[in-house]
């Protein structure tokens, strides 16, 4: 199935294309926004962003068949980040995050904050060195195996790095003995570093030792309240990859060592996805192949339809708990009685480098990274002519067209970047720009010269090229969605 994202673009390239395609008939030949030199105007936009000086160590290189860049290549998005320069293997399941990863990640996190915050939830920060006690009174000490990174301090007492946080959440709100029904429900969230000890790490991001996750915690008055806090949660989710063109399906999931009554993993189907989900052809029933039989082929919820096998990359993880750890950890509340009960809980997960590794997986050709354009690292990429070629003074046009689009576009200012190394092809920059996935490619050569310029467009989610005006191109550019 197409991405939404990509009928999107379509769709506004379409309208797009009508309105601004070559200049506009009604403004003799003169564009509606002036040529800015940056030397008179521009000085409070900035210098312009230069691929040269963009750290990417990987200064992507063609790569045979048989060729292999540090560490094993095992999936797409592995050999396209690591190829662009995204990240760097460091150890087993470890990498380094690059620039432009770094800017993808932190509007992606600003996009699970809009959601999470729509919802009501509250962001905080908890230590990822968590306490043996906790976990020993969990009982998941010894339950999460061989995962659970442990250490003593010098002391000799037993720490674990955290790879969820229910029990230290839990204590936390369990010291604040003033809490009021009329405070309930309450959403607490974080999104930080978290720690597994896998066995065998593998596709990159997908599967690691130390990731990024948003994982929140809900705290309720009842278990009636609860549920409606974890639809509300399920539902915040569903908007999420809405928002990012990712088709994301919602399975019934077993909820393992994390426990409670009710689960749902939140699966974006892809051959590489390590998970196996039953999917229904005539209801929205959908199920991890671990809570039915995989020979089961009749609907459970409709029991007409019939279910389809496919694979799933988990991306998200929501559980609803009951009392499991408030009740160990007397995380309790104040009812309307004005008595102590205890308060029903259900935590949420979202793979926050997982997500972002997915996308690429899903949207990306098998040479060129495709990202969801709300959180590309970089919305525009504008290639001057090669210096020394016929077109060689378009390149002036090329840099008073960044710094337009700053002075125009204020949302657009640290999103273009100019291509200044014009000791290359214009070929070869947009195999480049092609590879790296920008949104938009702006070529500009001999058109630009012209007494009304025209920029060659090229849009990377669509495929599409156009031949724009200045003026066409900002209002193109002014439709981009900014988080």
């Amino acid at each position: 199935m197409e991405p939404a994202v990509h009928q999107i673009w379509k769709k506004g390239f379409h309208s797009l294309h009508r309105s601004f395609i070559l200049h506009k008939r009604h403004h003799s030949g003169r564009a509606e926004h002036a040529d800015i030199p940056p030397s008179n105007h521009c000085g409070h936009v900035g210098p312009a962003l230069l691929v040269s000086r963009l750290y990417q160590p990987s200064n992507l290189r063609d790569l045979g068949q048989d060729s292999r860049l540090p560490g094993e290549m095992s999936c797409k998005s592995q050999r396209l980040m690591q190829q662009a320069g995204l990240i760097h293997p460091s150890n087993p399941g470890c990498y380094y995050y690059l620039p432009a990863t770094v800017r993808s990640m932190e509007k992606l996190v600003r996009v699970i904050d809009q959601e999470m915050q729509a919802i009501s939830g509250q962001k905080l920060d908890m230590p990822s060195l968590c306490s043996a006690d906790l976990w020993k009174t969990s009982e998941r000490w010894d339950l999460m195996g061989k995962e659970l990174f442990r250490l003593k301090d010098r002391h000799g007492a037993d720490y674990c790095l955290g790879p969820t946080h229910e029990e230290v959440v839990t204590t936390l709100v369990a010291h604040q003995t003033t809490l009021s029904y009329r405070q309930l429900p309450l959403l607490l969230y974080q999104i930080t570093r978290k720690f597994r000890d896998e066995p065998k790490p593998k596709f990159g991001l997908l599967r690691g030792r130390e990731f990024y996750m948003k994982d929140m915690y809900s705290f309720d008055v009842s278990e009636e309240a609860a549920r409606e806090t974890y639809d509300s949660v399920c539902g915040a989710y569903a908007r999420l990859f809405a928002r990012l063109g990712l088709r994301c399906v919602q399975v019934q999931a077993d909820t393992g060592n994390i426990g409670g009554t009710l689960s749902h993993e939140f699966q974006l189907p892809a051959d590489i996805g390590e998970d196996r989900v039953l999917v229904c052809g005539s209801c929205s029933f959908a199920a991890n192949t671990e809570t039915l039989s995989p020979d089961r082929t009749n609907c459970p919820q409709c029991s007409t339809g019939t279910l389809v096998e496919s694979k799933g990359i988990e991306v998200g993880h929501t559980f609803y708990l009951g009392k499991k750890y408030s009740q160990i950890f007397k995380a309790t509340f104040s009812n309307h009685q004005n008595k102590p009960d205890v308060t029903e809980m259900g935590c949420y997960g979202l793979g926050v480098t997982r997500i972002l590794a997915a996308a690429i997986e899903v949207m990306s050709t098998e040479e060129a990274i495709r990202w969801p354009g709300l959180i590309a690292p970089y919305q525009v990429c504008v290639l001057p002519p090669k210096k020394g070629s016929k077109a060689d003074e378009a390149a002036v046009q090329a840099e008073q067209l960044v710094h337009t689009v700053g002075q125009f576009l204020p949302r657009l200012r640290g999103e273009v970047v100019l291509d200044d190394r014009t000791q290359m092809t214009i070929g070869k920059r947009l195999k480049d720009a092609g590879r790296l996935g920008y949104p938009y490619v702006v070529v500009v050569g001999q058109a630009a010269l012209e007494e009304t310029p025209k920029f060659e467009v090229i849009c990377q989610q669509t495929g599409e090229t156009m031949f724009l005006s200045k003026d066409g191109l900002l209002d193109l550019l002014g439709t981009v969605e900014i988080v």
